[in-house]
């Protein structure tokens, strides 16, 4: 009786263990429309749970996560669990017909994932259309149980979310743009925390505010969802100090301004230092091109406790528009924390070793207005969405009439990628192939590209996103990447490790990985009018031996087309 009472006792005391390290962390997504009112005017958005931003998904570190989503609107949805790994979970990765069909008017479908050593700040949005720019949300992975930041640990943290903002309907804008040919309209306002700040004129119009004690530190939780702008992130008289991007965490550095890409993620620790008073917090574009942009600003602000309603305002210039050398110092500064704990495991022998050439380019259109459209590339190739999701035609080996495995490893026709182009270029030179074409990789083979951004349009800062794995950023130039010597200066001891890097205007950068998930894996230049445009491709990493290194079955309730 003994025996069996105190082996009963230890099954569920192990038990207890296990579910302590490890939580299933459930969420129900119910996808709504929601009217909202901004800059004067109201209009219907698509929504998680009627929230803009959406709610905030918490988990720990290994922790299991399921949501469940139902759609109530009349458009199809998907949802990208944007930089977490989805390791042997590639269904549940959500990009509309790369890892799933998308979820249809009135279906569900439960996504399914373990945050394997993972932990920091990500984001989710949708992945079909333009649908991202009111449904995302924040991702908040605590280290596990017991383990510390490598960090002083702050006083409390704060989630920041920075959006865009269009008086129409997303979704009439980039239908008009397809139809037309043209680019789309630029937004009309940024936002913080879903909202603008105010406004002349608007009296609805207010701004996100951080209430903070002096002689407190608090870990600012950063996330640009917008969905075509790169931003800088400021508050007036304060630096920050950068923790971790993109839930990796980063040798600590002190800044005043912060440079995030769309999907970009960021932690830093704000020092509440001034003994009184309101600061301005700002957001606003970086352009270093003749690209147009929405150049508003959004404003929030930052108060301590004993401030009185009778103390001015105090503010700072914005970074300008097309401030280079804030942006390229921002990221110069990143490094990989490369500890003990959390060791840099830079990829040194290179399997397979790609050059992507990217850019816009123009494609003939008889029904557009112009004649022609303006499309995106890599190597010369515009990726055509299939209407069968990429993953099931592998899986299933029904490739046949969905994709081909012979994306170009460099391009056919080598140029000078950054030359410049002038009004006299044959329209036959802009052109590129339509195509839905991936790249095959082995299992564990280690992978280099040298992303080249190109001047066939204009030049243009492309933050490119790759799904399924992180990267190491080993190196980045301006101008043509020059085989010979630029590999001499690669960074092969800290990189920073992200899964959403910048290229700079008419530059290039080279990053590096390890393809141990297999899967379909979605590569693409996260402005969401680039990805629209055809500036995208994908990954099959092939099954291991391992029973552990092959994709499982898919899901019962995986949608269908």
């Amino acid at each position: 009786m003994t025996y069996s009472c105190a082996r009963i006792f230890l099954l569920v005391f192990l038990s207890f263990l296990y579910l302590a390290k490890a939580n299933i962390r459930h969420y129900k997504f119910k996808v709504v429309m929601k009217n909202m009112t901004k800059l004067c005017s109201t209009k219907p958005i698509v929504t998680i749970n009627g929230k803009f931003p959406g709610p905030t998904l918490y988990a720990r570190e290994d922790d299991n996560v399921i949501v469940n989503l139902t759609n109530k609107v009349s458009y199809n949805v998907t949802i990208h669990w944007h930089g977490v790994k989805q390791l042997r979970t590639g269904w549940s990765d959500g990009p509309a017909y790369i890892t799933q069909c998308p979820v249809q008017p009135g279906g569900t479908f439960v996504y399914n994932f373990t945050l394997t050593g993972q932990r920091g700040t990500l984001l989710w949005h949708a992945h079909i259309s333009w649908l991202r720019a009111t449904v995302h949300g924040a991702i908040v992975i605590l280290p596990k149980r017991g383990v510390p930041y490598p960090f002083p640990r702050p006083h409390t943290e704060k989630i920041i979310v920075f959006g865009e903002w269009w008086k129409t309907d997303v979704e009439d804008v980039i239908n008009q743009s397809t139809q037309s040919g043209l680019p789309p309209n630029i937004s009309d306002a940024h936002t913080i925390n879903g909202l603008t700040g105010p406004i002349t004129g608007c009296n609805n119009s207010h701004g996100y505010t951080i209430h903070v004690e002096t002689g407190k530190s608090y870990l600012l939780r950063i996330i640009n969802a917008a969905v075509n702008d790169e931003l800088f992130f400021k508050i007036a008289q304060h630096n920050l100090t950068v923790v971790e991007v993109d839930a990796s965490y980063t040798k600590p550095f002190n800044t005043e301004t912060l440079f995030l890409g769309p999907g970009q993620t960021g932690n830093a620790i704000l020092t509440a230092n001034h003994p009184t008073g309101t600061f301005l917090m700002t957001i606003s574009p970086f352009m270093d091109t003749i690209v147009p942009v929405n150049n508003a600003t959004a404003t929030a602000f930052l108060r301590y406790k004993s401030t009185t309603t009778t103390q001015s305002l105090t503010t700072s210039k914005t970074p300008p528009i097309n401030a280079t050398s804030i942006a390229q110092n921002f990221s110069d500064a990143l490094r990989s924390l490369n500890s003990h704990d959390y060791p840099t495991n830079v990829p040194l022998k290179i399997d397979h070793s790609l050059f992507f050439a990217i850019g816009v380019g123009v494609n003939p259109c008889s029904t557009c207005i112009n004649g022609t459209k303006n499309i995106a590339d890599i190597n010369n190739v515009t990726f055509v969405m299939p209407t069968m999701a990429l993953l099931q035609a592998h899986y299933f080996n029904k490739s046949q009439g969905v994709f081909t495995d012979d994306f170009p490893g460099r391009p056919l026709t080598p140029f000078d990628y950054t030359g410049g182009n002038n009004n006299s270029t044959p329209l036959s030179n802009l052109q590129t192939k339509n195509g839905t074409k991936v790249y095959r990789l082995e299992f564990n083979a280690t992978v280099q590209i040298i992303i080249q951004g190109t001047s066939v349009i204009a030049p243009e800062s492309h933050p490119t996103h790759l799904h399924g794995s992180n990267f190491f950023v080993v190196g980045k130039g301006l101008g043509n990447f020059d085989p010979l010597m630029d590999p001499k200066k690669f960074n092969l001891v800290d990189p920073v490790e992200r899964n959403t890097v910048n290229v700079p205007t008419a530059g290039w950068t080279a990053i590096r990985f390890i393809a141990d998930n297999p899967g379909v894996w979605f590569f693409h230049c996260h402005l969401e009018v680039h990805t629209s445009w055809g500036l995208k491709m994908a990954f099959l990493v092939e099954d291991g031996k391992g029973s552990n290194e092959k994709l499982p079955p898919p899901p019962s309730d995986l949608p269908k087309c």
